[in-house]
């Protein structure tokens, strides 16, 4: 197998148990230990497994396209929000963790990289001539998947379809009533999301990559120019 899979793998597996794990956190902080009694606080990954958003969505994703795309998920981390002293609020809030979890991971992946650009272990023209003929070495790879993975991961769930994050976050805003119905679209969301990657694929054109790509090349500059 092609060591940029396993990394691909390692990284992902990593980004979607720490997205997960900081929702779970930060619910405890504010008041929820639905999740800590569960024992779901944790960085094993065997907790957070889920047998096909985190094993076969990727692997199937990965066959598909030659493994130049791997997305997936963890299992969901266990919420009440009948146990913050604002459930809507605190809600928007642990929800909104997720994305910044991935946001810092980002950010850490690329002041890291830059620092061992200055130390001189990474050469930046290297990196680049690396990265647009897909020759990346283990440094390379492992901090570019990093990028790439983590803002998949933020800009996805940022998106306001219910169950996504992005829908919870802007409930917080809602009145109740409001909030009530908009989550009610939640049993149609994903299937909403499965009809956009679809039209997707007849068009020829993402809407939802549409709205990815930019943050990718941001942040891809940041890291490699």
């Amino acid at each position: 197998m092609d060591p940029n899979i396993i990394i691909m793998i390692i990284v992902l597996l990593f980004s979607v148990v720490f997205h997960e794990v900081s929702h779970g956190w930060v619910a405890y902080r504010l008041g929820d230990d639905t999740a800590h009694k569960m024992g779901r606080l944790t960085l094993n990954p065997i907790p957070h497994i889920d047998p096909y958003m985190t094993v076969l969505l990727p692997l199937i994703l990965g066959f598909m396209t030659g493994w130049r795309v791997m997305f997936g998920g963890a299992k969901p981390v266990p919420v009440n929000p009948y146990n913050f002293k604002n459930p809507k609020k605190g809600m928007a809030i642990t929800a909104a963790a997720g994305p910044v979890s991935n946001l810092i991971l980002i950010a850490a992946s690329v002041i890291l990289f830059r620092i061992l650009l200055i130390l001189g272990f990474v050469e930046k023209y290297d990196v680049q001539k690396r990265f647009f003929t897909n020759e990346m070495n283990f440094i390379d790879a492992f901090f570019v998947y990093a990028v790439l993975i983590n803002t998949v991961l933020m800009v996805f769930n940022l998106i306001p379809i219910p169950p996504l994050d992005g829908s919870k976050v802007i409930m917080g805003f809602m009145s109740y009533e409001q909030a009530a119905k908009y989550e009610s679209f939640s049993r149609y969301g994903m299937y909403v999301l499965i009809g956009l990657l679809f039209l997707g694929s007849i068009m020829n054109y993402s809407i939802i990559g549409a709205l990815i790509n930019p943050f990718i090349n941001f942040f891809l500059r940041m890291l490699i120019g």
